[in-house]
């Protein structure tokens, strides 16, 4: 090859190079130009999302420093809205989702909770010789039923008479009614009396709750041809006690279903209480308590601001942040074990629940899952819209309008429903 063409193809070969290197350079260019262009419409979206939430928020008139929410990216774990995240507010309602999160984390979704008939003496022919006594550990739906079927195992085994008393055992939890920082009317209008063994919700208040339980199970027995003694008493069951017959709760999910969805306070100070009695056998509310700080702890919820004072919601000392609650949600969600009973606990917009006569169109209908709450100085709702937010909103006042805060939660939804 002579001279003349080798120079001629090296031109060539610049030529592609340079005009290469230009298409390169026009191609990035665009790329970033295109780039820039979907941050800025990105950037562009979040600041119109946080303008509609800001406006949903203050909507309810509201003082700032008593309001506050927080909404975070399922997917990403990104917080992307949040105001007042670390305020410590009283939390209504939304307390039980502490309780819910600690009892399915600690017992499992498919716990159940007994109630037992022990003897105390012996069995000759179709005598009991001694004591019957009728122990509950915590169940908050015995009902009179259960308490039937009992009586009927006690047949079953032989038995037709009992020479002893018969005695309603509570001792599996203390013998308090109440939790710290309850009005003296909440027992009763607000909450039956706590007790590790009452029987139908603790409906009948007129004597204590163990006392009730062994008289419905005497007329029990009795109904299936058991005598016993007419004049049952409080007492617990000694050591050497054993089981005669027994029956179970519902699963867990179940009772946190029935307690979230209908909004329970009896349910959650039950099993609050059971919780507390997991590791030591002793279902103290004050137990209940540090089990379930400790489990939020595990998880990485932030506790600073954080004060569990019952299970219900209703004490005065109740303390929680959004960002608490919103770190919850995204740890449940995260637990797959866990994740199924806990957002099936949750009421439904629109359709079932303390939500079922709220946000009933769409795109919120049937596509927001939460806990409410409301008392007289706070209202609440915190849970998931679909699977792509988890979010809270605490709301106080002295008192909280709740019809005004209601309606700015529903509207805050329903923005984050629409994106």
């Amino acid at each position: 090859m002579g001279t003349r063409s080798i120079l001629t193809g090296l031109a060539v070969l610049a030529l592609t190079i340079t005009l290469g290197l230009a298409l390169y350079g026009s191609s990035a260019a665009l790329g970033a130009a295109q780039s820039a262009q979907a941050g800025d419409e990105s950037a562009a979206a979040r600041e119109a999302l946080t303008h509609k939430l800001n406006a949903a928020l203050a909507s309810a008139k509201i003082p700032s420093s008593q309001r506050a929410a927080e909404v975070v990216d399922l997917a990403t774990g990104e917080v992307i809205y949040s105001r007042h995240a670390t305020g410590s507010l009283a939390p209504a309602s939304n307390e039980k989702l502490p309780i819910t999160l600690a009892a399915l984390t600690l017992l499992g979704p498919q716990y159940h909770i007994a109630t037992e008939v022990l003897g105390e003496g012996e069995q000759q022919g179709s005598k009991w010789l001694g004591d019957l006594v009728l122990k509950g550990y915590g169940d908050p739906d015995l009902s009179a039923g259960d308490l039937k079927l009992l009586a009927r195992q006690v047949r079953a085994a032989g038995i037709r008479s009992v020479t002893g008393d018969l005695i309603g055992d509570e001792s599996f939890f203390d013998r308090s009614r109440t939790a710290p920082g309850w009005k003296s009317f909440f027992r009763v209008h607000e909450c039956a009396p706590i007790s590790a063994l009452s029987v139908d919700r603790g409906l009948d208040t007129s004597a204590s709750p163990p006392l009730v339980a062994a008289r419905v199970f005497q007329k029990m027995l009795s109904s299936v041809g058991v005598t016993a003694d007419d004049s049952p008493r409080p007492g617990a069951a000694s050591a050497e006690a054993f089981s005669i017959a027994s029956v179970e709760s519902p699963p867990l999910w179940k009772l946190l279903r029935f307690m979230d969805r209908e909004s329970d306070n009896y349910s959650a100070e039950l099993l609050l209480k059971q919780i507390g009695a997991y590791n030591n056998d002793q279902g103290t509310t004050a137990n209940g308590a540090v089990a379930v700080k400790n489990v939020l702890a595990d998880a990485g919820v932030p506790l600073e601001g954080v004060q569990i004072a019952d299970g219900s919601g209703l004490s005065l000392r109740n303390r929680l942040t959004v960002s608490a609650l919103s770190q919850l949600l995204v740890a449940a969600w995260g637990d797959e074990t866990i994740r199924s009973p806990f957002v099936g606990s949750l009421s439904i917009a629109g359709r079932v629940g303390t939500l079922s006569h709220r946000l009933r169109w769409r795109p919120a209908l049937g596509n927001v899952f939460a806990k409410t709450g409301t008392t007289n100085a706070a209202s609440a709702l915190s849970g998931y819209v679909g699977s792509r937010y988890a979010f809270s909103i605490l709301q106080n006042g002295s008192p909280v309008s709740a019809t005004r805060a209601r309606a700015a939660q529903d509207q805050f939804v329903t923005v984050l429903a629409a994106q």
